[in-house]
């Protein structure tokens, strides 16, 4: 039994850096592990729900309507930026603050709608990886793979925040860490529209 190409190239589109990773490894750090556990899960959920959607061919409606495509990325872009924004303000001391929290399940969900770099990924494993079956079972395959690896991206990176504040001691150090966090952030926003 052979494994599918499919699950290697996802995986490391996934666990490489980009909007999920960042905001996913600054929430850990922000907010700890358990608080950002529903961010975590939106995010899973929201891969995996667009990844299926390009098993159904929902790259050639995008490419069929190009004013759609240029509203999701002008709406990425804009999200992103203030999400970046949102990364640079932030105060280590006010995190317990009512309105700094972490992106719930639902917000996570959704921001994989315009996350430029979850829909290359899939746009790319659709194509590249084509599987045998129908559209919906391609939405199923792709679904899961993507939802399915990305649980242990996700995972990891959230992990690995969490374990920063235990770097992150000095006010310093924590401006340090979020300003690069939202200059990362901050650079997608760019990446969109190339």
């Amino acid at each position: 039994m052979t494994l599918d190409p499919l699950y290697g190239f996802v995986f490391f589109g996934l666990f490489s850096p980009g909007p999920n990773v960042i905001l996913l490894t600054a929430s850990g750090a922000r907010f700890g592990f358990r608080p950002t556990l529903p961010h975590l899960f939106g995010v899973v959920l929201g891969v995996g729900v667009t990844a299926g959607l390009t098993g159904l061919g929902i790259a050639t409606l995008l490419a069929r309507a190009p004013m759609l495509e240029l509203a999701l990325k002008i709406a990425a872009s804009l999200w992103m930026l203030y999400m970046a924004w949102g990364l640079w303000t932030a105060d280590r001391r006010k995190r317990k603050a009512e309105r700094e929290r972490p992106m719930t399940l639902v917000e996570a969900a959704l921001f994989q709608w315009v996350n430029p770099k979850v829909w290359a990924v899939a746009l790319a494993a659709a194509s590249a990886y084509p599987g045998t079956g129908g559209p919906w079972s391609e939405a199923l395959r792709l679904g899961s793979a993507f939802s399915g690896l990305n649980l242990g991206v996700c995972l990891f990176w959230t992990s690995a925040g969490a374990l920063l504040t235990y770097l992150l001691t000095s006010p310093a150090a924590w401006r340090i860490f979020t300003r690069i966090m939202a200059i990362a952030l901050g650079s997608f926003s760019v990446m969109v529209f190339l």
